[in-house]
C-alpha cells in the first residue's frame, strides 16, 4: 500500500477497478465496506508483472481468490474474517489471498473451513495480531475432495453464502448454482446456513458436543443465539436433520 501508492486513485473510472482492503470484506461478505481506491487495469498489469513480458497471460486479479484479512487478534470477536474476492479486483497488504488457481469447489470448502468455530479456536491461541502464513500453513484442515461425504453440503452452503451478486454467477455454476439469485440475501437464512456449516464441520473434525460445547464458550463477544444456533445445528447434523 505504500510503495504503490503512486497507483492508486480516488475515484472509479474507466478501466479503473477496485482495491480491496481487509476492512472490505467479512465471513462469507465481499462488500463490507465501499472501496478507497481504484487501479488502472493496465498500470495494476504493469506493478504485478514488473520485469516479465505482457503477453495477454491470466493474471490473479482476473479469477477468483480466497482472501482473508490478515490482522487478526484473539481478543475479536472472530479472528478469521474469509472470504472470496471478485474477478477483476486489486488488492493490498491487509488482505493474504490465494495466488495459485484452485478448483471452485475446493475453494468454497477451504472457505468454510476457515471460517468455522472450530478453525478460529485453533488460532486464538496462538495469535496476539498478525495473521500471516506462517499460522495458516499449521492449520488443522481435511483436504476433502467431491468422495467425501461432507464435501457436497459444505459446498453447497458455502456457494448459496458467497454467490449473492451478479459478479458471482460464473463461481455459481461452477458448483451446480444457476446464478447468484439461488445465493441466501435473507439474514437469518444466512444464519441458518451457517450454522449449519460449523455444526458440519464440528463433527467432521470428530468433536463431541461437549468438546463443541466448550469451544463455543471461548467466543465472548459472539452473540448467544448464534453459538446456540451452531449447537442447535451440531445435533441436527448427529440426527441427520443436516444433510
Amino acid at each position: 500500500m505504500t510503495s504503490n501508492s503512486r497507483i492508486f486513485k480516488d475515484r472509479p473510472a474507466k478501466n479503473r477497478l477496485p482495491l480491496y482492503e481487509g476492512k472490505m470484506i467479512h465471513q462469507f461478505e465481499h462488500r463490507f465496506s465501499e472501496p478507497r481506491y481504484w487501479v488502472d487495469e493496465k498500470e495494476g498489469r504493469r506493478t504485478i508483472l514488473g520485469r516479465t513480458e505482457d503477453i495477454g497471460q491470466t493474471l490473479c486479479y482476473e479469477t477468483y481468490r480466497l482472501a482473508y484479512r490478515a490482522i487478526g487478534r484473539s481478543t475479536d470477536e472472530r479472528t478469521m474474517i474469509a472470504s472470496i474476492l471478485p474477478k477483476m479486483v486489486f488488492y493490498g497488504h491487509s488482505l493474504n489471498a490465494q495466488r495459485e488457481p484452485l478448483e471452485a469447489g475446493h475453494m468454497l470448502s477451504l472457505l468454510a473451513m476457515l471460517n468455522s468455530f472450530v478453525i478460529d479456536y485453533c488460532l486464538r491461541s496462538s495469535v496476539s495480531a498478525n495473521l500471516t502464513m506462517f499460522f495458516i500453513y499449521q492449520l488443522p484442515v481435511p483436504r476433502l475432495t467431491a468422495k467425501d461425504k461432507a464435501f457436497g453440503p459444505i459446498v453447497e452452503r458455502a456457494a448459496r453464502l458467497i454467490c449473492t451478486a451478479p459478479e458471482f454467477d460464473d463461481l455459481a455454476r461452477e458448483v451446480g448454482l444457476k446464478s447468484h439469485k439461488q445465493g441466501a440475501t435473507d439474514p437469518a437464512e444466512r444464519a441458518r446456513l451457517r450454522a449449519e456449516l460449523d455444526g458440519l464441520i464440528a463433527h467432521l473434525y470428530g468433536l463431541t458436543e461437549e468438546e463443541f460445547a466448550y469451544i463455543l464458550t471461548t467466543f465472548p463477544l459472539v452473540p448467544d443465539p448464534v453459538k446456540v444456533a451452531a449447537h442447535n445445528a451440531y445435533r441436527d447434523v448427529e440426527r441427520g436433520l443436516v444433510k
